[in-house]
């Protein structure tokens, strides 16, 4: 049945959905036309907010591109592939490969959100290269994984109410993740969703005569051997020991920061996938060549970002996403507040795809009104960090490292990620009330 249901979601979205550089100049112009329209800005105030806004994400867009980048170089090792390669053999048939995507990709999402993107895509890749299976929908399957990430062990917002000195301390104090993170309403809904999502991405597999195949050969990353040395500079090209010097010395630093209680975060995923990689392509001239492979994806990240940030910078500047969550938050009683709380981080995060700057948009609105409520504040603090992730099913932003690793476009996935949004959406509104 559901794939049935699925195909006229897949079709719509084949047909009208672009390419996510032009969703974002869309995004744009909906974000100006809004703060004139809704907040009263003057075309010249949304001009200039836009404007100095554009790279105030110039640091999270070179982590976002490194995500990609290291991850891709790490997955291209001897090691891992042989090591993806015999945890896809687990599949038998093209149900179990979606199951098994589907999963690996929700926990390593629930460990870290990069390494969950990183991981789900060539996981993917590995399971095409054996079984012959829809790749749209194995694609979509590892990406869906990325909807339990904020509930997660790098959620942004939990871990921010939780550390000493965060912004809104003055009005909540110190949060801990016992009372978010690991929460039972948190993770009532997290074991949900492990349940639920895998079953509803094998149910929406279409027969074989439908299917859309990739060729095992277009997803293998041809090795050419060592060239043979001409020069002396190609001796250092070609050095294990310089090599492994400099990569095991990153190792003994992850070593020292795990050792001292360090926990996951991005530099730390990054830094780890990169220095993996120097170590097991055992030369420089083998990583320099995974390099080059790597980086034709990155594309897309490094043009699109800027215009989120500012988007972003619209949205908060002028009023506008502050206006969406007090709108929500209006019509709110104290039960039914973090079901729009998560509602409206939904909508905003449509605009402003990133966890933390949403929280510092949403706080000063939910926490007020939750305290005049009587609501739970780790409950509404923790309903904007699920439809900070929600939606992401249905924006393409986080999708870009997911698609440059499989080699597919937006249109070919979120067909069936906007099935999962309206199925994931029910099961964390039932859980943010009642549970």
């Amino acid at each position: 049945m559901l794939n049935r249901v699925s195909k006229p979601f897949v079709r719509l979205v084949e047909r009208y959905l672009p390419d996510p550089y032009i969703f974002v100049l869309l995004l744009t112009l909906a974000a100006f036309i809004a703060a004139m329209v809704v907040e009263g800005q003057s075309p010249a105030a949304v001009v200039t907010m836009w404007g100095e806004g554009f790279w105030n994400l110039l640091t999270f867009s070179m982590q976002m591109l490194l995500v990609l980048v290291t991850g891709f170089m790490l997955a291209n090792t001897p090691l891992v592939k042989g090591m993806l390669d015999r945890l896809a053999t687990l599949a038998r048939s093209p149900g179990q490969a979606i199951l098994l995507v589907t999963f690996v990709a929700l926990a390593a999402s629930w460990i870290n959100w990069g390494f969950g993107l990183v991981v789900g895509a060539l996981f993917a890749k590995a399971l095409a290269r054996r079984i012959q299976v829809h790749y749209p929908l194995l694609v979509a399957s590892a990406y869906s994984g990325f909807v339990v990430w904020h509930a997660g062990l790098a959620g942004s917002i939990p871990l921010t109410i939780a550390t000493e000195g965060h912004f809104s301390q003055d009005m909540i104090g110190i949060i801990g993740t016992d009372q978010t993170i690991f929460a039972f309403f948190n993770l009532a809904i997290v074991i949900a969703l492990f349940l639920v999502v895998p079953l509803v991405n094998r149910l929406m597999l279409p027969p074989k005569e439908e299917s859309t195949f990739v060729d095992p050969k277009n997803l293998e990353e041809a090795y050419e051997g060592d060239p043979e040395i001409t020069r002396p500079a190609e001796h250092l090209e070609n050095s294990r020991v310089l090599a492994w010097l400099v990569g095991f010395s990153g190792l003994a630093f992850l070593f020292q920061y795990f050792v001292k209680g360090g926990g996951l975060n991005l530099n730390i995923v990054n830094f780890m996938f990169l220095f993996l990689a120097i170590v097991l392509h055992q030369t420089p001239r083998r990583l320099l060549n995974s390099l080059n492979e790597a980086i034709k994806g990155g594309a897309g990240i490094a043009i699109q970002f800027p215009f989120y940030a500012g988007i972003m910078a619209v949205m908060i500047q002028s009023g506008l996403a502050a206006t969406i969550s007090s709108g929500f938050a209006s019509i709110a009683t104290e039960r039914s507040l973090p079901f729009w709380s998560f509602i409206s981080a939904g909508l905003v995060n449509i605009f402003v795809p990133s966890g933390g700057g949403q929280w510092a948009v949403q706080a000063p609105v939910m926490i007020p009104a939750a305290q005049a409520l009587g609501a739970e504040i780790p409950r509404v603090a923790m309903a904007v960090a699920w439809g900070d992730a929600w939606t992401n099913l249905l924006q393409p932003f986080w999708a870009l490292p997911v698609l440059a690793i499989a080699g597919l476009k937006a249109k070919d996935i979120m067909g069936y990620c906007l099935v999962l949004l309206f199925i994931t959406g029910g099961i964390i509104s039932l859980g943010l009330t009642f549970l």
